[in-house]
């Protein structure tokens, strides 16, 4: 396996996928996506089972131009035993995915990482979460978990910050403290630096206005990378994508009623991340097109060639592409987004 430049979490959700295929080529080979299966609580057996297989099966498909991992992280020791059915170790066979698992998670979600795994014989992603403050027991429960593997089975370490935002200026002295503890454990095959910055909209958000938040969790990440740490170099860089990090916790909008009657338009530049309201249905197509054109009169908005979401927000504004949905609007702020991070990240030096 190729070591990525770039790992976003991505939720197992169609317009997560469609993002991916829409980079083009030399893009789609330095994203290695980590995928991640939300939570479902009360779902019967069998109706979780079969969403389980087409989204598991959907994934995989979307996966077959490169590497990427596959994650549940809120499996219950229930889902977790049709998660062992479902993802049987051989359904691993093949398929350009590698199982994830972590500490604390239910014994269950490990064993069958661990099966998977061990069939494959070419890797174990751990995923660490910090939201706070490290905990040094932590990297005993991980020592644990890697004592389950074969010695010679090669681990992906990723270091999961969560949120952060303006309100956590001390996330990369913990993320270094957490690492300094963790990367000493194994010879990892690879470590990243995961964080979720896009913010929340704002409670007076409002249509017609974009809205403008820093870059924290690209700011940590610089500030992880100007430390003087041996293994700096061995270290990627992961995010959320354009939404907020505690979107793939959330359970599916269609199995809470549908989502509002409003979304967001979602743009990364340098230093910001640009929000814009955008109101859902035909009749608000003024509406609609005006916060398309907040984000393309942006100073730094990077114009249609750049790539598909871009020329997207171009064409809305025009009015010459349809008005979309939730899931068109999460689609294109992916695509530009993932598209942005591997360019910055080239021009930065980051290793690869």
């Amino acid at each position: 396996m190729s070591v990525p430049l770039y790992v976003p979490v991505l939720p197992t959700r169609p317009h997560a996928g469609a993002a991916y295929r829409a980079l083009t080529p030399d893009v789609r080979r330095q994203v290695a996506p980590l995928w991640t299966l939300p939570p479902r609580p009360g779902t019967l057996p069998e109706p979780l089972a079969g969403r389980l297989v087409k989204e598991t099966g959907t994934i995989s498909t979307a996966q077959r131009p490169g590497h990427g991992w596959l994650d549940a992280p809120f499996a219950d020791e229930a889902e977790a035993a049709i998660l062992a059915d479902v993802l049987a170790p051989e359904w691993w066979d093949d398929r350009n995915l590698r199982p994830v698992t972590g500490p604390g998670r239910p014994s269950a979600q490990q064993s069958l990482a661990l099966a998977a795994a061990r069939h494959r014989g070419d890797g174990l992603g751990v995923r660490v979460r910090l939201p706070g403050d490290w905990n040094d027991r932590t990297a005993s429960d991980v020592a644990a978990l890697l004592d389950r593997l074969p010695a010679t089975h090669p681990a992906d370490l990723f270091l999961d910050l969560a949120t952060v935002l303006p309100d956590r200026p001390e996330a990369a002295k913990e993320a270094l403290r957490a690492l300094d503890a963790l990367m000493p454990l194994t010879a990892w095959r690879t470590a990243t630096v995961v964080a979720g910055g896009f913010p929340e909209p704002p409670d007076d958000f409002q249509a017609g206005v974009a809205y403008e938040a820093p870059r924290t969790d690209w700011e940590t990440w610089h500030e992880i990378r100007h430390s003087e740490r041996s293994y700096l170099p061995r270290l990627r860089y992961g995010d959320y994508g354009i939404v907020p990090a505690t979107y793939v916790a959330q359970t599916p909008p269609a199995a809470q009623g549908g989502g509002p009657p409003w979304g967001v338009l979602r743009y990364t530049t340098a230093r910001s991340y640009h929000l814009a309201k955008v109101p859902f249905g035909k009749r608000y197509d003024h509406a609609n097109r005006r916060a398309a054109q907040c984000l393309t009169g942006l100073t730094e908005f990077r114009g249609a060639h750049a790539g598909a979401g871009e020329r997207w927000l171009r064409d809305r504004s025009e009015g010459s592409t349809t008005t979309g949905n939730h899931s068109t609007w999460n689609r294109v702020g992916n695509a530009q987004h993932l598209t942005f991070v591997v360019r910055s990240l080239r021009q930065a030096g980051t290793p690869a």
